[in-house]
């Protein structure tokens, strides 16, 4: 698993979700509604503690975490969302993975369909690229003074983490989707802070791109990403070391 993910596409992803905060609030609150619909407790619905902690983790304010948790449990008037899953190829070949939370899945594909379209991709079938990934839990930390890499290793294996890799300047901890919250949970006591803590989907190879290819792929992602239905586009993509995204 190690060397899946380079500090400056981290980087550059958290920089986005900045600029973009408002929007990702929206799509994690929607994450939320739909996990609290199987119980507004975060103590026993583990599937909404999860969320709430990628939430936190995005420094999602608390009145808004405790309103979309109403809205899913019925307590506020909200919207029901279903869960579609797309899957394609992009330029250069690039494997596709689109998560999306929807109240018009006809809406939903069109508007998937069209971006694919238009940006030198393809929309395939359902598991034409999802058995390229492998579903995980995945922690980022920062690197900061006074926190020791080895201190922090043992931590994540302790609590029942698979990989441990020390980035440029991140820890990147991957865990399976059954012990991401004891892993998640158990950093947190420690007193760690997570850059991002969420279920991801992880590719087992990796698309090296040119410079050239690399617009082209980062173009489709950013044009999927700000699509209201789409909660998460996950690729394969290796961008080259000099780019900036």
């Amino acid at each position: 698993m190690s060397g899946h993910s380079k500090w400056h596409n981290i980087q550059a992803k958290k920089g986005k979700a900045d600029a973009k905060r408002g929007k990702i609030f929206t799509k994690i609150g929607k994450e939320i509604a739909v996990a609290a619909k199987n119980g507004s407790s975060p103590e026993s619905n583990a599937k909404l503690r999860d969320v709430i902690a990628k939430a936190k983790a995005s420094n999602m304010p608390q009145d808004t975490i405790t309103r979309a948790i109403k809205k899913g449990a019925g307590e506020l008037e909200g919207v029901n969302f279903e869960e579609l899953v797309y899957e394609g190829y992009g330029p250069a070949g690039v494997a596709v993975i689109v998560n999306t939370l929807t109240d018009n899945k006809n809406r939903s594909a069109a508007n998937v369909r069209y971006i694919f379209d238009r940006n030198g991709g393809n929309l395939g079938a359902n598991g034409c690229v999802s058995f390229m990934f492998q579903r995980k839990g995945q922690i980022v930390i920062e690197k900061k003074d006074g926190i020791d890499e080895d201190e922090v290793m043992m931590a994540a294996l302790d609590a029942g983490a698979e990989d441990f890799n020390a980035e440029e300047e991140v820890f990147e901890i991957i865990t399976s989707v059954e012990e991401f919250g004891t892993v998640r949970e158990a950093l947190e006591k420690s007193g760690y802070e997570f850059i991002s803590a969420e279920l991801t989907m992880i590719p087992d190879t990796l698309t090296t791109l040119n410079m050239e290819d690399a617009e082209k792929v980062q173009k489709l992602i950013d044009k999927l990403e700000d699509d209201e239905d789409v909660q998460d586009v996950y690729h394969n993509a290796e961008f080259p070391e000099e780019w900036e995204g």
